[in-house]
């Protein structure tokens, strides 16, 4: 096995066993939300991973619980899609997370949320996100909410991670904007690092990695083709495009991340599940050479 550097796409997806991809094609899922039965050992991982599921935007709620047993996934960062945080009844909420969890699977994040400088749309995100029972809320707060974000985080005993975008966004466009931010605020004020946006922006998602190691609470694992400085991301499988992936996981390693390591593929939002599939089976199998 040759060292985690230098592993090569197709021996990482070898190691992976992405014979993944005896797949059900999308619309052919079933429903059914019953956790998989435990047959198959799970593979040996230093980092937990999951999956966002803007990846499955089009999908149902159903059909993504399913998807994620058969990628052997049990931490999900939900998008609106699936539960609309912000504007749901805390009854709803509660019953989404409950079904998560009679599926086998931990309500780990979100999809951004976001906070505007208005207490009762802030108090009802955190109402939601408490009732569904969510681990870590990830949040584009405006700057100015940020004080009264802080309160809420104390109010309730919340994390939250604020997700960078890339440089089209105008407030939280750079990673070390985001770390920047929240060198003041409480404690559970962290990051959630988006590692496709933040190469776009310009930035080494390793040394980001490294410097922003104590607030990282949530990572959205992408690859892209896009250059630094794009406007547009060109999303692709994980491994294929320009990002340095076994750095990426080797750091994430080594600060000794606890946190969710969570997919968002957003190459093919009408036939996601091929993609998603290829990209857990790669970053599984450099893990796999790694260890």
């Amino acid at each position: 096995m040759p060292s985690p550097k230098f592993i090569t796409r197709r021996q990482a997806l070898k190691t992976g066993a992405l014979a993944a991809l005896a797949l059900p094609a999308f619309g052919s899922l079933p429903g059914c939300t019953t956790p998989p039965e435990k047959k198959t050992a799970r593979r040996p991982s230093t980092l937990r991973l999951g999956v966002a599921s803007y990846s499955t935007r089009q999908m149902s709620l159903d059909d993504t619980i399913s998807t994620l047993h058969v990628l052997r996934i049990t931490n999900v960062g939900l998008f609106k899609a699936h539960c609309p945080w912000e504007t749901a009844t805390t009854d709803q909420c509660r019953a989404v997370g409950e079904k998560l969890r009679a599926a086998g699977i931990a309500l780990t994040g979100s999809g951004v949320i976001n906070l505007p400088n208005d207490e009762a749309v802030v108090r009802k995100a955190f109402e939601n996100v408490r009732a569904a029972g969510m681990t870590t809320m990830v949040c584009k707060p405006d700057v100015a909410a940020l004080p009264l974000v802080e309160k809420f985080v104390r109010e309730f005993d919340q994390r939250l991670a604020i997700h960078n975008h890339g440089p089209e966004d105008l407030v939280w466009s750079s990673a070390l904007a985001v770390w920047n931010a929240i060198q003041p605020l409480d404690a559970r004020i962290g990051m959630c690092l988006d590692v496709g946006h933040a190469a776009r922006f310009g930035l080494d998602p390793v040394a980001v990695i490294h410097q922003c190691a104590t607030r990282i609470y949530d990572v959205h694992m992408k690859d892209s083709s896009a250059i630094p400085g794009a406007l547009k991301d060109i999303p692709v499988e994980v491994g294929a495009g320009r990002l340095d992936i076994p750095g990426i996981l080797g750091a994430l390693i080594a600060i000794n991340y606890s946190g969710v390591v969570a997919f968002e593929y957003e190459k093919n939002a009408s036939n996601p599940v091929t993609g998603l599939a290829e990209s857990v089976g790669y970053v599984r199998g450099v893990l796999a050479g790694m260890s």
